[in-house]
């Protein structure tokens, strides 16, 4: 009891030194609970706790949350009136096993007529407990929560959620902090000699190594979710590790042999009050068993052990033995985050680092310009992408100095990225494969744009650039465009060099509405980008005037990143200039069609590539069609002259036959050749390839 009390304390006192240094807005984002609503209702703490809480009752909840409880009244009570706060978007019932208290709890929890009370005869220690309180769990899903933790806001929508985002995983468990803010657990590691230690132990829970989503050997048993007929297939808790220890080691290893993964889930956030204390003399008390129970858990589980890390191996690389079940580890390097909504490119590195995942890689992403994780950084912790944060230099070489060694594979996207960053990796990862990832040839457009507008700096510009990037592309180990069209083009420019084609990745979302149901025409980009813009101007300054004559009453949407800002010029009655919008979908559904009068440009064009792939036939030029395959009146309209452009707008917006025709052969066109399968398919040969993956990967960690 005094314990808790003292790390009650400590807890209050460390959100007093937080206001009292103006952070309180870092503390409410490393830890939601410890914010102004938290801090007041547990700051009135003794007297709100001597309260009961108030649960909703369920008959047939979502969860089923256990609760094994033996004396210390006051933990249960805490642990209980925070769990009656923090709101979720699951409904839950709440068991609370008391192991055969004698200090008043059984009284108290009397009172308590939402929570399901399962009494035990004698107190026969954790492992019973929890097995008592599943046995008559009714949720789909069971949470087994120690009495000595605060959940916080956010905690069982983030852990359910995982089974919901990966399909494969059997158990979650919670990102674990003491009351003093540092971190308990990210997960636990087991050795081959069946020791184990919480990773991450006394690090700050913000740490970015400790705030992706990751498969682990096992979650400690203080807050862990799987589903409750799992559970039971794999005859719950072993009774052989009563009264405690290795039980939730063990299951964790029960739940993989049963074919699911186990996963930490670092949104999940519950303090955890005991665990500095519980001692570490193994000779006596209930602390004996952490010794027996090891000895047990090695002979039952020996099969399993020969993969694990050594335990030498954690002194040298503590990350390797924490992410041992991966494979290649491979880092990407660009210089932001993917902002998925906002261009096509931001969409294909989404879409590639989540398919590396899957494909068994560690994979790491270090956006250079980025000073620390927003809110598309985290998008990409939860498919499970470590993020690298060094915004000096001096932190980037110091990361460089202790993880280069580790690389196995290096991409560097974009040509200032690569010109920057690969003198580093050659020194400190020589043994990873580079690829250097144009994204688009950033030589070809610029001279492209030099070209039309007559500009010669801009055509000195390119003539560099060009340098550049063809000198890059011969010391990379591997070179990625977009098309087939930069690939040939390489061919003859660089013909040493390997290249290989990953186009942008786009679900195939399918027709949504039919042709009667839809009207008005879209123009969709990202006007940060000059290309786009030049499209614009042309279509409202030549192509619309032309259109109007032979389709009155018209309308054309313009949507996209930076649309308000620099097109604000070309808005009219019939054209309606957008801006930025979330959700695309319901455009796609409504539009007619989608217009891409592209005069330069390089790589492949994803505004076609979207459309396309909700079935909208897309009217373009021959530098938009560049690299796509499309063939002109079979996947699209192509027409490079603004008379040929209206034409071709005009026949497509009322001939449903063509329109259909055009609208199937899109579909098929990005299922081809744009796809997550397509994509997936590209990168299977890249990390098979002997002549670019020359580093073997380590047996151990």
């Amino acid at each position: 009891m005094l314990n808790f009390s003292v790390d009650t304390a400590r807890l209050v006192a460390s959100r007093l030194r937080a206001r009292q240094h103006d952070q309180v807005a870092v503390a409410s984002a490393r830890m939601p609970a410890y914010g102004v609503e938290a801090a007041g209702s547990f700051g009135a703490g003794r007297q709100a706790d001597a309260t009961h809480p108030a649960f909703r009752f369920e008959d047939v909840p979502q969860v089923s949350i256990v609760v094994p409880v033996y004396n210390h009244l006051e933990q249960t009570r805490h642990c209980l009136h925070a769990l009656a706060q923090v709101g979720t978007s699951y409904t839950f019932e709440v068991i609370v096993v008391d192991d055969g208290s004698t200090d008043g709890s059984a009284e108290w929890l009397a009172d308590c007529p939402q929570v399901r009370i399962q009494r035990m005869a004698e107190n026969g220690g954790f492992v019973s407990a929890c097995n008592a309180g599943a046995r008559i769990a009714r949720g789909r899903y069971l949470v087994f929560l120690n009495n000595d933790t605060e959940v916080t806001t956010g905690w069982l929508d983030a852990l359910i959620g995982t089974f919901e985002q990966y399909p494969g995983c059997g158990l979650v468990g919670a990102k674990l902090i003491y009351p003093d803010g540092s971190l308990q657990e990210a997960g636990g590691i087991v050795f081959a000699d069946g020791n184990a230690c919480n990773y991450g132990r006394g690090g700050s829970p913000q740490d970015p190594r400790y705030n992706f989503v990751r498969e682990v050997d096992y979650c400690s048993g203080a807050c862990i979710a799987l589903p409750t007929e799992l559970f039971r297939t794999v005859g719950g808790f072993d009774l052989r590790y009563a009264p405690a220890y290795y039980e939730d080691t063990d299951l964790a290893f029960s739940v993989r042999a049963a074919g699911y993964s186990v996963i930490y889930q670092p949104r999940a956030e519950v303090v955890h009050f005991e665990g500095k204390t519980a001692g570490t003399d193994t000779s006596t008390g209930i602390k004996k068993f952490q010794r027996i129970n090891r000895e047990k858990f090695v002979v039952k589980q020996h099969h399993a052990l020969v993969n694990q890390p050594l335990s030498q191996d954690f002194a040298l690389s503590p990350a390797r033995c924490a992410t041992h079940r991966r494979g290649q580890r491979v880092l990407v390097v660009d210089a932001d985050y993917p902002r998925v909504n906002h261009d096509s490119g931001s969409l294909r590195m989404f879409n590639m680092l989540v398919l590396l995942r899957e494909l068994g890689c560690h994979v790491q992403f270090w956006a250079t310009a980025a000073a620390d994780r927003d809110d598309d950084a985290r998008m990409l912790e939860q498919h499970g992408i470590e993020l690298i944060v060094a915004p000096s230099r001096a932190q980037a070489l110091s990361w460089w100095y202790a993880y280069g060694t580790s690389l196995d594979l290096i991409v560097l996207s974009r040509l200032p990225v690569a010109l920057s960053a690969l003198r580093l990796t050659r020194r400190y990862a020589a043994q990873a494969a580079v690829i250097f990832d144009t994204v688009d040839l950033h030589f070809l457009r610029i001279a492209r744009g030099a070209a039309m507008h007559g500009n010669s700096a801009e055509a000195a510009w390119a003539e560099e650039l060009r340098r550049s990037e063809l000198e890059l592309i011969r010391q990379a180990d591997l070179t990625l465009v977009v098309s087939e069209y930069e690939r040939t083009l390489l061919r003859e420019l660089v013909p040493a060099a390997e290249v290989q084609v990953l186009s942008n990745v786009h679900p195939v979302h399918g027709r949504q509405s039919p042709f009667a149901a839809r009207e008005g025409m879209l123009f969709l980009g990202n006007f940060e980008h000059e290309p786009n813009v030049d499209a614009v101007r042309w279509l409202v300054e030549e192509i619309m005037p032309r259109l109007r004559a032979r389709l009155a009453g018209v309308s054309l949407h313009i949507v996209g990143y930076a649309g308000t800002e620099a097109l604000a010029g070309f808005a009219s009655g019939d054209v309606l200039v957008h801006g930025f919008v979330a959700d695309l979908e319901p455009v796609l559904r409504s539009v007619k069609l989608a217009l891409a009068p592209l005069r330069y440009g390089a790589g492949v064009k994803g505004k076609i590539n979207m459309a396309m792939s909700h079935g909208v036939p897309v009217v373009t030029t021959s530098i938009g069609a560049e690299g796509m395959a499309l063939a002109n009146r079979r996947d699209a309209m192509i027409a490079d002259d603004s008379d040929a452009f209206v034409d071709a707008i005009a026949e497509l917006y009322i001939n449903e036959q063509l329109w259909l025709t055009l609208s199937d052969h899109g579909l098929e066109n990005v299922r081809l050749h744009f796809s997550v399968e397509a994509a997936r398919v590209t990168l299977e040969r890249i990390l098979a390839a002997k002549s670019v993956l020359h580093a073997l990967p380590m047996t151990h960690c």
